[in-house]
């Protein structure tokens, strides 16, 4: 009787520490950020490792916050492309953090605001779907597209935000837009020595939305 309750004692012991091995194993997994873009997140004529998504990394690294960034931003790519490209990304990679980056390129062209919209009401939709934590980076149009596509195409990402409660940076190019000298001679794409200040403006809301558990 008494080897027997040792046994099971000690069997008892074991599964629960291999329940708490298991409890902190899950625990300790890096959370994986998903970053959906276009060539302002894709290091388009930067060298790599220097655009604010590598710096995203490296600030994460240094905070010791465990987290694995998936770059799977495009030059180029739009709000169409970005919605066709999502779900079997979210398959693929389950993030727990979704960082959409999306709409310069429909501004650019002209293409219509409520498209780009509906668009991003999409994508934000199905990746919370897959319970992932959504942020939008939000974009300006330069004056020269009319104030009444500029005003509408800045305030579809509040539209979205608001509704769908994903948390937003307005303009990722806060204090580099007016500086000449931070772009490449294409005006359109910021120097490397850009993006600390860009990063600056997408931290905040995103530690938040990283330290959420």
């Amino acid at each position: 009787m008494q080897a027997s309750l040792i046994v099971n004692v000690k069997k008892s012991v074991l599964a629960g520490l291999l329940m708490l091995a298991a409890s902190a194993s899950a625990y300790s997994a890096p959370k994986t950020v998903l970053v959906l873009g276009d060539s302002l997140s894709a290091e388009y004529g930067l060298a790599r490792g220097t655009g604010w998504v590598a710096l995203l990394d490296q600030k994460l690294k240094a905070q010791k916050i465990d987290a694995a960034i998936i770059n799977a931003s495009v030059s180029g790519e739009t709000t169409s492309g970005g919605l066709t490209r999502l779900p079997a990304l979210l398959t693929q990679h389950k993030p727990e953090v979704v960082v959409i980056e999306l709409g310069a390129n429909d501004g650019l062209r002209g293409l219509p605001v409520a498209a780009a919209e509906a668009n991003l009401r999409s994508m934000v939709t199905l990746a919370q779907k897959q319970n992932a934590r959504v942020m939008l980076v939000g974009m300006r149009m330069p004056p020269n597209y009319g104030r009444a596509y500029t005003d509408k195409f800045f305030g579809m990402y509040k539209e979205v935000s608001t509704e769908l409660k994903a948390p937003l940076v307005p303009f990722m190019l806060e204090g580099v837009a007016q500086e000449a000298a931070m772009f490449q001679p294409d005006r359109l794409h910021p120097l490397a020595t850009a993006h600390p200040t860009i990063l600056a403006n997408i931290w905040p809301t995103f530690s938040a939305l990283i330290k959420q558990r």
